[in-house]
């Protein structure tokens, strides 16, 4: 049996839980999350728990089952405390800055590149190397950071470019010299 699908999921104060069969709903203080599950999968709300159980042992149910806990974990983590994606830029004359709702990045390029906050998503930029993005949905806060990144992802040789913190850039060595063989 899964592991993480036996798992019960706590529900921290603050935050009301609606099930109506395969939808949930998940409210707290930092928003409302809604989503449909695949309707295989049973989700009970018991006492201050929410409980996924599985109909039986077949490969999509036992797949669907830790999935399924681990999506509804999200929501209930995402309206309670929400999640955070930290990414740095690395190289001369690259920077960020906060205009409004909007992020405007010089990466190197003829013009400034302008990314506008999406839904729930917010953006910080706390000093010119550094932009951080918050938000409720685990998966929007992801695809977001992933979209910023990919504006000037980092390259192999000076590794310049924007990269996740802590992220790690394999360095490739450059042509070899004239006359070395």
């Amino acid at each position: 049996m899964s592991r993480i699908g036996r798992k019960p999921i706590v529900i921290p104060a603050g935050v009301e839980v609606t099930i109506t069969g395969s939808d949930v709903t998940v409210k707290g203080p930092k928003g409302t999350l809604h989503s449909t599950f695949h309707p295989m999968m049973k989700i009970e709300k018991q006492g201050e728990e929410i409980v996924v159980t599985r109909p039986n042992d077949e490969k999509e149910a036992r797949s669907l089952h830790g999935l399924t806990r681990t999506l509804v974990n999200n929501m209930v983590e995402g309206v309670s405390k929400g999640f955070t994606k930290e990414l740095e830029i690395q190289g001369v004359g690259y920077r960020a800055a906060k205009q409004g709702k909007d992020l405007v990045m010089n990466l190197g390029y003829s013009h400034q590149v302008v990314i506008s906050e999406e839904g729930d998503i917010t953006i910080e930029v706390p000093d010119p190397n550094k932009i951080v993005i918050h938000g409720i949905d685990k998966q929007h806060v992801g695809q977001f950071a992933a979209q910023v990144r990919e504006k000037r992802p980092p390259e192999p040789y000076k590794g310049k470019g924007i990269r996740y913190v802590g992220e790690y850039v394999a360095h490739k060595e450059g042509k070899a010299g004239k006359g070395a063989k």
